[in-house]
C-alpha cells in the first residue's frame, strides 16, 4: 500500500490477446447508431467497444451496445425460411429452401401486381432504411406502405415539419455547448440515449445550465434533472400554453426574431363565411402581405419592410386582415390558459408555472449569447454577430403518443419561436438535412393504382391542402390504413397500428398480401393483443383467412412469427451491409452532415439473408423498374451493397454522401464511386462534413447554409425557411370542412376536421378520457422503456435480462396507501377494454395520478427462445392487453382509431385504469396467459445458464502491464473549469492546450 492506493501486481498480464481481428461497424441495439469496434476470434464476437473517433458516441457505449454479443448469440435467431403447416398462431412450420420461399412470395406478389398493386400492404418496423423500402413500394406500385413512425413519433415529426421545418428527436438537438436552460418533455431513456447522456454530462460539467424535466415519471434523465415536474399525462400542451401566456403578459418576446424569421407578421384575412377567411392576404404573385408603421402594406419579399405585429388593416378587396401574431396572442391571453386555470388539470402549481416562465425569459433575454461570427442572410443583408437565446428544448414520445399530441408539439415549437431560440447559439439546433420548407415536399403519391405500374412518386409525403389527400370522389380513404384521408390528413408516417384491423375488416378496402418487416405486431407493437390475434386468425365462411397471405421477415423468433404464412429470415446487424443515409435517418449533428454504414463483420452460420438483399431479389423476379435493366437482368447484382454505391435518387445524389466520384473527392454530390464502401471502412464506417462557423446557426435564413443545402441535395432552392406561428395549411382543411373548395370532407367528418384543424395550437382532453367515469377509472397508465432495453429486442438478451427480467406496475406510495397496496402485491389493472395482472412496486418519483410499467419486457411463452418458466413470460406483462385501438362508437355507430385526428399517431398514453388487489388464489402468475407457441424447427436449445466466455482465455501478450490511468469524462469541459486537468478528446490528452486531442 502506498498512500492508501493498492499497487498493481506487475506479474498480471492486463492486456492478453483475446481477439485476432477488430472490425468497425455501426451498432443497432437501439436507434443511436453509435460507432463500434467488434473484436473477433474464430468468427465469434469476443468483445464490443465504442469507436472513440465516431461522431455520434465518441467512444461511449451503453449496456445495450456492449450486449450486442448476446444478441448475436441469441437462441431466438431464425435459421432458415419457414412455411406455415399448422393454423396461424400455433407456430407450426416446416423449413424450406430460399428458392421455394422466393418463388412462393413472388407468386403471391405477382398476382397482386397484375391485378391491383395496392392490394399489397407493405409495412416495415424500425429498419432505418425507409428510403429504400419506400422506393421499393413505389416501384411495385402500392400506395399502402409505411414504417413504424405512425405508432412512434409522427406527431413529433409532422408538428415540427409543419411548424419550424425540422423536428425534435433525430433531426435536431440542444446546443449542448452553449445552452443555459434545458427544458425536456416526455423523453424515455432508450431513445437517443448516448447522445443525450453525453449532452447532459456536458451540462452538468459546465455547471451553468439548469435542466428541467417535464415527465409524469422520474426515471433516467429526469432523475438527474435540477428540477422534475411530474405533470399529469396528456396535459403538457396546457402547461406550455400557460408559459406562453406568461411570456406575452410580461412582454418577454423576441420581436425582431418573430418579424424576420416567422410568419407572425403575415396578414390573415378576417372574413367569416368566405372562402378566404383565415388565409394569408397575398399579392398577385402569391406573396403574403405584412403591415408597416409608415409604408402601409408590403410584400414579405420587400426586405426593407419593417413589419408590425398587431393592428387591423383593410385590403384592396375591402376585407379586414390582422397579423398572425395578434390572433395567437388573443388566444393565449385568454383566461383559459392562465396559470391558475391550468394548474389543477396539469397537476402543476400556478406559482411553478409562473416561475418557469420567468426563468425562461431571464435566461433568454438577460443572458443572451453573442458570437463574433459575421454572416449574411438569404436577402443579402450582412449581420456582424450571431445573437443566441440560450434556452433549448427537447421532446419525444411522452408528448407525441397522445391524441392531442400534434397540437402539443406545435405549442412547444411556438414557445421556442417566441423566445427566438430555434437554431441560434444556445438554443435548439437543426441537424441536416433539416430545416426544410414548411411544409416540406414531396406530396404523397398513390392517387391511382394501375396494374404493373409504379407510382408517380413516393408513398409517403406531406399534404399541403385537401387536394393532396388520397381519397375517392366520395371522400373515402384509398389507403388501407386511412392515412392521408379526411380522418388523418397529415399522416406523414402512416398508421401501421391500424393495418391489421383494417385488413381484417376490409375497411376501407381489401388486400391480398400483408408483408411486414421487423415489427412485432402480434405482441408489443400492437395496441391491443387479443384483438390483433383475432384479426390474424379469423376466417371467412369458406375457411380461408380474412387476411389471405401474410409474409413476415425478422431475424428473431418474435411472437408475430407464429401468425405468418411465410417467414423470410433476416440477418443480425453484425452480418450485413446497411446504409444510414442522408436520404433517410442519418447520423448528422448540428455541427455538420454525416452518414454511416454497417459492414458484415462475421460470416453467416445459418441459412438466412439480409432483408434488403431479399427485397432486391424479389424486385428482379417481379421485373420491377429501377431494379432491373432493359433486358430484365438485375440492376444491382451485388445486392444491397451494390445498391448503396450505385443507386442515384437524382443525378449525383445517392444513398451515401462521402467519397463520391471516381477520384473520391465528392462530398454530398458526385458520380458513383465503385470503391466507396472501402473508403467508408477505412474511415471507421462513417463520413462527416463539418459546417463552417458562418453556416452553423440561423440555417433557416443563412445564405451560406442555404446554398450548401442546395448543393448537398437537402433543398431545391436557397430560399428561406419561414417558421409557422400560424398554419395556413391547417386552415385550408378547416375551410373545406366549412363547405369551401372543390374537395370537401364527407358530412360526418366535417365537424371533426373543423374542430381539430386549427391553424393555432390548441388543447383538448385526450379522446380516451372523453365521457369516461373518472371515479371508475381514476388513474393514467403509461409505459416507458428502460435505458438498457429497446423495443422487444433487448429482453431476449442473456446479459440484459439479468438487469430486468420482469416488469412491475409502479405507483406512488401515497396512492398505494389509499388502496391498501404494498410492494409485490399482485394487482388487476383494469380499463374499459380488459384487464391485466402484474405486481406492484412503490415509489415517490411518479405523478400521484399515474401508474406505469416498462414496455416490451413481458413475453409470450414459446417465443424469443425463452423457456416457458422465464419470468418474462410468467411475471412480465403488457398494457397492450387493455389499450383499445378503436374509440367508443359515435352516434352513427362509427368507431375512429384511437389516434391523433391530425396525423393518425397511435395514442398509447391516453389509457385510464383502475387498480384492484388480487385474491390470494389469483397471485403468482400474470394474466391473460395466452397458449404457448410451438418452437420453430431446429431452434437453438434454451440454456439453463449461459456460459458464454467461460472458455475464453487470452493468449499472453508479452507486453508490460499498462500504466494506471484515471478516466476523466468530458475532459475538455472539465479542463476549462477544474484546475490541473489538461484538455483533450475523450480521455486523450491534447498535445497543446486548446487542441481537440491527438489521434
Amino acid at each position: 500500500m502506498k498512500d492508501g492506493i493498492v499497487t498493481r501486481d506487475q506479474r498480471v498480464d492486463t492486456a492478453p490477446f483475446v481477439s485476432d481481428e477488430v472490425k468497425l461497424t455501426t451498432c443497432y441495439m437501439c436507434a443511436c447508431r453509435c460507432g463500434i469496434k467488434v473484436h473477433l476470434k474464430d468468427n465469434q464476437v469476443r468483445y464490443i467497444e465504442g469507436n472513440p473517433d465516431h461522431p455520434v458516441n465518441k467512444g461511449v457505449l451503453c449496456a445495450k451496445g456492449s450486449a450486442g454479443i448476446m444478441q448475436q448469440n441469441s437462441p431466438a435467431k431464425l435459421q432458415k425460411p419457414l412455411l406455415r403447416v399448422g393454423e396461424r398462431g400455433e407456430g407450426k412450420f416446416k423449413e424450406i429452401e430460399w428458392s421455394e420461399a422466393l418463388e412462393l412470395a413472388t407468386g403471391w406478389l405477382k398476382d397482386v401486381r397484375d391485378k391491383d398493386p395496392s392490394r399489397l400492404a407493405f409495412f416495415t418496423g424500425r429498419d432505418q432504411s425507409q428510403s429504400f423500402t419506400g422506393w421499393w413500394a413505389s416501384q411495385f406500385g402500392t400506395r399502402n406502405f409505411a414504417a413504424h413512425g405512425g405508432f412512434c413519433s409522427v406527431n413529433m415529426a409532422a408538428a415540427g415539419l409543419y411548424s419550424i421545418g425540422g423536428s425534435f428527436w433525430e433531426f435536431g438537438e440542444p446546443d449542448w455547448d452553449l445552452t443555459k436552460y434545458f427544458l425536456m418533455f416526455g423523453v424515455a431513456e432508450d431513445h437517443d440515449s448516448n447522445p443525450i447522456k453525453m449532452g447532459l454530462g456536458k451540462l452538468k460539467t459546465r455547471g451553468e445550465a439548469k435542466f428541467v424535466s417535464v415527465n409524469p415519471i422520474r426515471t433516467g434523465y429526469s432523475s438527474i434533472a435540477d428540477e422534475w415536474i411530474g405533470i399529469k399525462p396528456g396535459t403538457d400542451g396546457l402547461f406550455v400554453m400557460a408559459l406562453i401566456q406568461e411570456l406575452l403578459k410580461s412582454d418577454n418576446v423576441d420581436w425582431d426574431y418573430l418579424g424576420r424569421y416567422t410568419n407572425a407578421a403575415w396578414l390573415v384575412i378576417q372574413d367569416p363565411g368566405s372562402a378566404q377567411d383565415g388565409l394569408f392576404a397575398r399579392d398577385k404573385d402569391g406573396n403574403a402581405f405584412v403591415a408597416t408603421a409608415k409604408d402601409g402594406l408590403k410584400s414579405v419579399q420587400d426586405t426593407d419592410a419593417d413589419p408590425v405585429l398587431v393592428g387591423e388593416y383593410q385590403l384592396e378587396s375591402g376585407q379586414k386582415a390582422v397579423p398572425a401574431f395578434q390572433l395567437m396572442a388573443e388566444r393565449y391571453l385568454s383566461e383559459d390558459y392562465a396559470a391558475e386555470a391550468v394548474s389543477e388539470k396539469t397537476g402543476i402549481p400556478a406559482e411553478t408555472i409562473r416561475r418557469i416562465a420567468a426563468e425562461l425569459a431571464k435566461v433568454a433575454f438577460e443572458e443572451e449569447i453573442v458570437l463574433d461570427i459575421p454572416w449574411t442572410d438569404w436577402a443579402g443583408r450582412k449581420q456582424e454577430k450571431m445573437i443566441g437565446r440560450p434556452v433549448s428544448m427537447h421532446a419525444m414520445r411522452g408528448i407525441s403518443a397522445h391524441s392531442n399530441g400534434f397540437h402539443t408539439c406545435r405549442a412547444i415549437h411556438l414557445l421556442q419561436m417566441l423566445l427566438g431560440s430555434i437554431d441560434v447559439p444556445g438554443g435548439f439546433r437543426h441537424k441536416p438535412p433539416f430545416p426544410k420548407p414548411c411544409p416540406p415536399g414531396p406530396k404523397p403519391a398513390g392517387h391511382e393504382s394501375k396494374a404493373n405500374t409504379p407510382l408517380g412518386g413516393m408513398p409517403l409525403g406531406f399534404p399541403q391542402g385537401p387536394e393532396d389527400l388520397l381519397v375517392d370522389e366520395q371522400g373515402n380513404p384509398k389507403r388501407i390504413d386511412k392515412a392521408y384521408s379526411w380522418e388523418y390528413p397529415l399522416a406523414a408516417h402512416g398508421l401501421m397500428h391500424m393495418v391489421i384491423h383494417n385488413a381484417w375488416a376490409s375497411d376501407p378496402c381489401e388486400i391480398d398480401v400483408l408483408f411486414m418487416y421487423m415489427s412485432n405486431m402480434g405482441w408489443n407493437s400492437t395496441m391491443n393483443v387479443p384483438d390483433t390475434v383475432r384479426y390474424l386468425t379469423d376466417k371467412k365462411a369458406d375457411g380461408s383467412y380474412k387476411i389471405p397471405h401474410f409474409i413476415y421477415s425478422d431475424a428473431y423468433h418474435s411472437e408475430t412469427v407464429a401468425y405468418a404464412d411465410l417467414i423470410l429470415p433476416d440477418t443480425t446487424y453484425l452480418e450485413r451491409w446497411d446504409c444510414i443515409s442522408l436520404l433517410d435517418r442519418p447520423i448528422c449533428s448540428a455541427h455538420g452532415a454525416a452518414d454511416s454504414i454497417r459492414q458484415p463483420v462475421i460470416t453467416l452460420d445459418r441459412d438466412v439473408r439480409p432483408f434488403q438483399d431479399v427485397m432486391l431479389d424479389l424486385g428482379v423476379m417481379l421485373g420491377l423498374p429501377g431494379m432491373t435493366d432493359d433486358t430484365g437482368a438485375a440492376k444491382y447484382p451485388g445486392g444491397y451493397s451494390d445498391y448503396m454505391v450505385n443507386h442515384e435518387r437524382s443525378p449525383g445524389i445517392g444513398p451515401l454522401a462521402g467519397w463520391r466520384g471516381e477520384d473520391k473527392s465528392g462530398q454530398g454530390r458526385g458520380a458513383p464511386n465503385p470503391d466507396q464502401l472501402n473508403s467508408y471502412i477505412e474511415n471507421g464506417c462513417f463520413w462527416e462534413k463539418h459546417f463552417t462557423p458562418e453556416q452553423s446557426y440561423y440555417k433557416f435564413a443563412n445564405k451560406a447554409y442555404l446554398e450548401e443545402a442546395v448543393y448537398m441535395g437537402f433543398m431545391g432552392a436557397p430560399d428561406p425557411v419561414v417558421m409557422q406561428v400560424y398554419s395556413e395549411t391547417m386552415q385550408k382543411f378547416r375551410l373545406a370542412a366549412q363547405g369551401h373548395g372543390d374537395r370537401q370532407p364527407p358530412e360526418h367528418l366535417r365537424e371533426r376536421v373543423g374542430e381539430f384543424f386549427d391553424p393555432l395550437p390548441l388543447w383538448y382532453v385526450p379522446f380516451e378520457e372523453e365521457g369516461l367515469d373518472e371515479e371508475k377509472y381514476p388513474l393514467h397508465a403509461v409505459t416507458q422503456r428502460p435505458m438498457h432495453m429497446y423495443h422487444s429486442w433487448g429482453s431476449q438478451n442473456a446479459w440484459l435480462r439479468q438487469i430486468t427480467a420482469r416488469n412491475p406496475l409502479f405507483m406512488h406510495v401515497d396512492t398505494a396507501k389509499e388502496l391498501g397496496i404494498e410492494d409485490d402485491d399482485w394487482l388487476w389493472v383494469k380499463s374499459p377494454h380488459g384487464r391485466v395482472k402484474g405486481q406492484a412496486k412503490l415509489m415517490t418519483g411518479v405523478n400521484k395520478y399515474t401508474v406505469w410499467t416498462w414496455n416490451a419486457i413481458g413475453k409470450r411463452k414459446g417465443a424469443w427462445g425463452l423457456k416457458d418458466v422465464a419470468p418474462e413470460a410468467t411475471k412480465g406483462f403488457l398494457l397492450n392487453h387493455i389499450i383499445s385501438e378503436l374509440l367508443p362508437s359515435k352516434e352513427d355507430g362509427y368507431r375512429y382509431s384511437n389516434s391523433d385526428p391530425v396525423t393518425g399517431q397511435a395514442a398509447w398514453y391516453d389509457l385510464k385504469v383502475s387498480i384492484e388487489k388480487c385474491q390470494e388464489a389469483e397471485c403468482g402468475e400474470t394474466s391473460p396467459m395466452l397458449d404457448a407457441q410451438d418452437a420453430i424447427p431446429n431452434k437453438s436449445d434454451c440454456l439453463e445458464i449461459s456460459r458464454y466466455g467461460a472458455a475464453l482465455s487470452g493468449a499472453p501478450s508479452g507486453k508490460d502491464s499498462l500504466p494506471h490511468e484515471e478516466w476523466i469524462g468530458n475532459r475538455e469541459e472539465n479542463a476549462s473549469s477544474s484546475s490541473g486537468i489538461r484538455t483533450g478528446h475523450g480521455n486523450r490528452i491534447a498535445e497543446t492546450q486548446g487542441e481537440e486531442g491527438t489521434k
